[in-house]
Order: C-alpha cells, then sequence, then structure tokens
C-alpha cells in the first residue's frame, strides 16, 4: 500500500514536472557549469583539465548517462533533475508518513513540498542540489523510521547510505548525516549519564531505554562505514579504484570550496534565506512578442513565511512537551541550515536552502495536525489550497514555458531586492 501510494506520487509529481522542461532551449545559469562536466564524463579519460573539481561526480554521472540516452540537448540536460525532483516529492510523503503515521498528514506533506516553488524550479533545471535533496529526504525518512524502533540498525545503514549518496552529489548533502550523527551522539550521552526526565511519557525525544541493542559498532557501520562506501563507489567511473586519485580528488573539491570567490548578483547570506529576501533569476529573457521567459528561484512565500511561525511552535514543544516529531523537524530543518554559517566560503545563494526550506512542510502539516493546539482538520487542506494559490500565481515566473508579461513580473515583484 505504501510503495503504491509512494509510486502514484512520484508518476503524478514525474509528469507534472516534465511539462516545457525542455524551455529554454539553450544553457541557463549554473547549468554552464554540470553540462559541460557531465559531457566530459563521457570522453574516455583521462579528464584533464576536469571541469568542475568544486563537487563530488554521482549527479554529473546521471546527466551523463541521461545525455548519452537523449542526446546533448535540454532533455537529457534535465531529464535526470525531473526524475529525482518527483523521487523528493515521494520521499516527503515518506518521512510524513514515518512522522505523522497518517496519509493523510503524509499526503499534504508530499504536496506542500511540491507547492513551495523551490524544488519545482529545482527540478527542471541542470544543476546537482535536487539530487542531493533526494537521497537526503529518504535518508531522513529512513531515519526517523529507525529513531522509533528498539532495533533502528537496518533502518539507520539505510539512512546512511542515502546521506552517503546525497554527498556524493555535493557535499552539502552531507550535512543531514552530520544532523543524524549528532542526534545519536546526544542519546548516548544523556544515557550514559543516567538521565531521566520527570514524569517520562511515550512521547519523549529522549527516553533512557532507546535502542537497548545498538552498539558503538552498529553507529560506525551506519554513520560512517555505509556512507563512506557510498561516497567512494560514486568515484569508480571517474578514477578507478585508485586511492590516490580519489584523495585527490577530495583535495580539490576542499581547495575550491574553501578559496574566496569574487561577488555575484544574486549572492545572499544564510541568515537571509528564511526570509526570501534575495531571490536568484534563473532566466529573464524578452521575447519577439513583448513578452518574456522567466524562471525564478524563490520560494512561495504562502509556505515558507508560515513556516517560521510553525517552526518556532515546534521548538515551543520541543521545548515545553519534549515531543520527538518537533524535536526531529527542528534537528533537519536547522542543521543544514545553520551549518552554512559555519562554513569558511565567501559566497552564497538561497538554493542553499532548498533543504531546509523541503523539510518546514513537515512543520507545518505538524502544527496544523499534530501540534499542542492543533486546530481542525480541515484547516490542513484549507492551508495547503492557499498554497496552491501562491504556486499559480508564482507559475508564470517560475516555467518558462508558459512566459510572463511585463504587467505580470511587476505584480509579482512585492520588493525590490526581489527584482
Amino acid at each position: 500500500m505504501i510503495a503504491a501510494i509512494a509510486a502514484a506520487i512520484f508518476v503524478i509529481a514525474h509528469l507534472a514536472l516534465m511539462i516545457g522542461i525542455t524551455t529554454p532551449d539553450k544553457i541557463a545559469f549554473d547549468e554552464v557549469h554540470y553540462v559541460p562536466a557531465a559531457k566530459q564524463l563521457l570522453e574516455k579519460g583521462p579528464h584533464e583539465p576536469l571541469l568542475n573539481p568544486m563537487h563530488p561526480p554521482l549527479a554529473k554521472e546521471f546527466m551523463a548517462l541521461s545525455i548519452r540516452v537523449f542526446g546533448d540537448n535540454p532533455l537529457g540536460w534535465r531529464y535526470p533533475s525531473a526524475v529525482f525532483g518527483a523521487l523528493a516529492i515521494a520521499a516527503m510523503y515518506l518521512c510524513g508518513l514515518a512522522l505523522f503515521a497518517s496519509q493523510g498528514a503524509a499526503l499534504a506533506t508530499a504536496t506542500l513540498a511540491f507547492l513551495n516553488q523551490m524544488v519545482f524550479v529545482q527540478s527542471r533545471i541542470a544543476m546537482l542540489d535536487i539530487y542531493a535533496l533526494s537521497f537526503d529526504l529518504f535518508g531522513i525518512a529512513a531515519f526517523i523510521c529507525g529513531y522509533r524502533r528498539q532495533r533502528p540498525e537496518v533502518a539507520f545503514g539505510l539512512a546512511g547510505l542515502f546521506f552517503g549518496l546525497a554527498g556524493a552529489c555535493k557535499w552539502s548533502g552531507f550535512f543531514p548525516l552530520g544532523v543524524a550523527i549528532a542526534i545519536v551522539a546526544v542519546v548516548r550521552l544523556l544515557q550514559g549519564w543516567r538521565t531521566q526526565f520527570a514524569e517520562p511519557n511515550a512521547d519523549d525525544w529522549y527516553r533512557p531505554d532507546r535502542w537497548p541493542e545498538f552498539r558503538y559498532y552498529h553507529f560506525a557501520l551506519c554513520f560512517i562505514l555505509v556512507p563512506a562506501a557510498a561516497y567512494f563507489i560514486a568515484y569508480i567511473p571517474l578514477t578507478g579504484f585508485s586511492i590516490t586519485g580519489f584523495i585527490e580528488s577530495q583535495r580539490r573539491i576542499f581547495a575550491e570550496n574553501s578559496a574566496s570567490h569574487p561577488s555575484h548578483l544574486y549572492m545572499s547570506s544564510w541568515p537571509s534565506w528564511p526570509l526570501l529576501m534575495r531571490p536568484i533569476w534563473y532566466q529573464f529573457d524578452k521575447m519577439a512578442d513583448e513578452r518574456f521567459q522567466a524562471v525564478i528561484f524563490l520560494g512561495n512565500p504562502l509556505i515558507l513565511w508560515p513556516a517560521l511561525a510553525a517552526l518556532a511552535i515546534c521548538a515551543q514543544d520541543f521545548i515545553v512537551a519534549r515531543r520527538t516529531q518537533a524535536f526531529l523537524i527542528l534537528a533537519f530543518y536547522l542543521g543544514p541550515w545553520l551549518a552554512w554559517a559555519t562554513l569558511p566560503r565567501t559566497i552564497g545563494f538561497i538554493y542553499y536552502y532548498l533543504p531546509s526550506a523541503t523539510v518546514a512542510s513537515l512543520a507545518l502539516v505538524y502544527v496544523l495536525t499534530e501540534g499542542e493546539r492543533a486546530p481542525p482538520r480541515w484547516a490542513l487542506w484549507a492551508f495547503v489550497a492557499a498554497s496552491a494559490a501562491g504556486f499559480l500565481a508564482l507559475l508564470p515566473i517560475s516555467m518558462s514555458s508558459l512566459g510572463t508579461s511585463m504587467q505580470t513580473y511587476q505584480r509579482l515583484m512585492i520588493f525590490q531586492s526581489w527584482i
């Protein structure tokens, strides 16, 4: 039943994301970095100089496979992004089901993730982020399942596998792995201190008897060895089994990402991302008939602004009621976002917020269904309907093939910083 519903969600999302995906029919925004790098992987090695050495190869390998099948054209470049975007929506359904144990809440979670505009736009461009997001969301779903079991080894191992594959697409894909490691470490530390809550209950995020048979070697296998193996295997098509070549690739990634970068028109800092202060225009081209082809990476304000209030309620329920759901939502929202505050990078963009913005759907569904002061059930679907209206309003500047008029563009640009 669960697999059938997840498969149906994937098919529906995939069909929706494919509409007009070949527009624009030219390289757009950061496709200029990743499409040539993917095409280089189709050439016989050695690949010197290696194009786009600042990121691991897995997502580019998927792009290369698509280009081999569909050709060096917009469909070849972008098709796997649509596939992984649809997988991300299915993964959000699984996250919602693992967290809420309710089909209605899980379906609402997946729907809000689709309607938040960020996943939609990122699934229709040949960049790396949607690949890492999809793997990470499956990893989060597996981790949540394991967290609630007395025997979490298999679920945690599966989570580690997905997190390793996410990191093999982009190093930031490892952030949720870091969150998972931190959660397990905190639980084990409190257990080592023999900590107990006053008036304990079954919904406490921490319990002294959690995972009684989970040993240190299970932890090492699930969260270190399995992710590392998945990450290394992704390099085999590029470097073979050469440890020297693998290590050199990691050195180059570190050097490229830690170096200073020139300022960019659309750069923004991590505190501004939840407020949607500085979006990115992936495309804005004038057409012959006084219309424009436009794609903006912004986020649906009718979802992502209310999500901030929902996250505050999650924080309250975590602190006051010690609720497991609120704790896990906060952990996987704050971890991938605040990680950017600790990095030495001199440049940032709002699409780095994509994982946290997607997880924010869980906070909204939690508040509308499971929170301490949850409203009537109809409020959830009323909110989904309002979110759909926001998504449709943004569609002319989210889907290049639709086109937009200057009047529509000006009406939607509420703030000067959005231009």
